[in-house]
């Protein structure tokens, strides 16, 4: 079972279901559970693709991927979420592409001592990340102030606060309806992921 609520398959989806499915197909020519999971309200199926696209795959994001990809991660991993970690940290470490690199970033994180393999604005970026997601009512106008002084301009915050955003939500979407990767083709770069 890959979630804990009903799923509807393509061969039983309704017109509506159908054009909602076709817009999350992956490169792949799939639809992942997280985005199969919300089959039931087409509605919400079609918002969450447009976000998701919005926050993480968005052309004109200046954040490097790699990072924007780490960041998703490292919130994944601070909200105890298997399935977006397994989806995203692939992606992260296949667009490193330094296999020891990767590796130093993944026990930065996984130890939550991104200061490990971190420094600069990247470094701040991840602080930012875990202290909205584990303490998002004590934020303050320092936080980003800080994120200012490391060098980051307000487009780039505001990417870095979608992102963060974003797989807070996901993460409690997945975990709140038992969803796994069960079925799924792991990973944006799947079929080139040969890095760590």
């Amino acid at each position: 079972m890959s979630a804990w609520i009903e799923m509807i398959g393509d061969e039983e989806a309704d017109e509506s279901l159908k054009a909602a499915l076709d817009l999350a197909r992956t490169p792949h020519g799939t639809v992942d559970n997280v985005m199969r999971v919300h089959s039931l309200r087409p509605s919400t199926l079609r918002g969450h693709v447009l976000l998701y696209r919005a926050a993480l795959h968005d052309d004109d994001n200046t954040l490097p991927t790699w990072l924007q990809e780490t960041i998703s991660s490292y919130v994944s991993i601070l909200n105890d979420c298997a399935y977006s970690l397994a989806n995203h940290w692939a992606n992260a470490r296949h667009l490193i592409g330094d296999k020891e690199r990767a590796q130093a970033i993944k026990d930065a994180l996984a130890a939550r001592r991104p200061e490990d393999a971190f420094e600069g604005a990247e470094l701040a970026l991840l602080e930012y990340a875990e202290k909205l997601t584990l303490s998002p009512g004590a934020m303050e106008r320092g936080d980003v102030e800080a994120l200012r002084a490391a060098g980051l301009d307000d487009g780039q915050i505001l990417e870095a606060n979608q992102i963060v955003g974003y797989f807070n939500y996901v993460n409690r979407c997945l975990n709140g309806l038992g969803v796994t990767t069960d079925g799924d083709i792991v990973g944006y770069y799947s079929s080139s992921d040969s890095v760590a």
